[in-house]
């Protein structure tokens, strides 16, 4: 759908690594200097939905198909981008390009893996990060302001948007995040948001790398990154990044197991996943036949013909209408015919709205 994470931080905190496991394909080259990555790595990931397995126990098919999310490896940043220091304002358009940050941050001591700044102190780099991104929306937010101007003397709608911008920059200028403004729900500044992509009004994930001890219980950097995350409304996902790349090889039964050993139910690269799908605002439904249970992308509150046409476009443009069973009830009764037989099925019209589990049959005359 076009949608993406874009994996951020500063140098050597993890960022390759994670992505290396993340992707289960080792094609982002980790080591210890900053700027190893310089373009930026995009793989497309399965999105890890245990209800898949469950309806593929019931119709048996040929093969399971997942939702995907698209993750991108941007190069690590260095305070000083928004200005060209590092590789600077390349990474910054390279994050500009994505819907979601997670913010990769170092929560754990190594002498032999150096800091670009010479102490491991997550919420600094948590702030290096944040300013250059707002540096960066100060700038393109003062450039857009400009053109208003120009535009203000005859127009009246852009000299209301330049009151509206010059407030929003002020804002930004006192070292918050765009979407941490009190006018964020505003009309005006989802416009606003629409040209100029401001990256601090995107989501923020923040994954603290730990190490091994660091899994089962939080340490004082944890406890310091939870408590920055709180004050800004955003989420924290720890992971050992070294020991998620070691998951990689795994059968999932050993994974499953080694996970036990470890105290840990959900690995922390799967939470990434889960939570970045929803983040984005995405859900899936499925549908369930012999030759292949499969999970659909799309975004919430669609419709049926819209969550049709993700299959073909003609089942949107002849939409009768849809044959839907709950996941729970399809479950509980041990398939469609029993489902029907149950009285469970319903059909439902052009105005119905999609609900995250629904299994889906599409009626449709072209």
């Amino acid at each position: 759908m076009g949608l993406s994470i874009g994996l951020v931080g500063l140098p050597n905190v993890g960022k390759s690594t994670t992505f290396n496991a993340l992707t289960k394909a080792q094609n982002a080259e980790a080591a210890n200097y900053p700027f190893c990555t310089i373009e930026p790595n995009k793989a497309t990931v399965p999105v890890p939905d245990i209800r898949l397995n469950e309806l593929a126990k019931i119709v048996n098919p040929e093969r399971i198909q997942h939702s995907t999310l698209d993750f991108v490896d941007i190069a690590g940043l260095v305070k000083g981008a928004s200005k060209g220091e590092g590789l600077g304002n390349k990474f910054l358009s390279n994050i500009r390009e994505t819907e979601v940050i997670l913010q990769i941050v170092r929560c754990f001591d190594d002498e032999n893996i150096v800091h670009t700044e010479g102490r491991i102190d997550p919420i600094s780099d948590v702030e290096i990060i944040e300013n250059e991104l707002i540096f960066a929306d100060i700038e393109v937010l003062t450039n857009r302001i400009e053109r208003l101007k120009k535009q203000a003397k005859n127009e009246k709608d852009a000299a209301v948007m330049v009151v509206f911008a010059e407030e929003l920059a002020e804002f930004l200028a006192e070292g918050n995040l765009a979407r941490n403004f009190p006018k964020s729900d505003n009309e005006m500044f989802e416009k606003l948001n629409a040209e100029v992509r401001l990256l601090s009004a995107k989501e923020i994930m923040y994954g603290a790398n730990v190490d091994e001890d660091g899994l089962t219980e939080d340490n004082d950097y944890v406890v310091r990154l939870r408590e920055h995350a709180a004050k800004h409304g955003c989420e924290v996902i720890k992971l050992c990044a070294k020991i998620e790349e070691e998951l990689v090889g795994m059968e999932d039964d050993e994974r499953d197991e080694f996970l036990r050993d470890m105290g840990v139910e959900e690995s922390g690269l799967e939470q990434i996943i889960r939570k970045g799908f929803d983040k984005l605002g995405l859900m899936s439904y499925f549908t369930a036949g012999v030759k292949e249970v499969r999970a659909w992308t799309i975004r919430k509150n669609t419709t049926a013909p819209k969550a049709a046409a993700v299959i073909h476009n003609d089942f949107e443009k002849g939409f009768i209408r849809a044959e839907v069973i709950g996941y729970e009830d399809f479950i509980t009764c041990g398939g469609e015919a029993k489902s029907k037989e149950a009285g469970k099925m319903r059909l439902e019209g052009k105005e119905y709205i999609v609900q995250d589990g629904d299994i889906m049959h599409f009626r449709f005359n072209v």
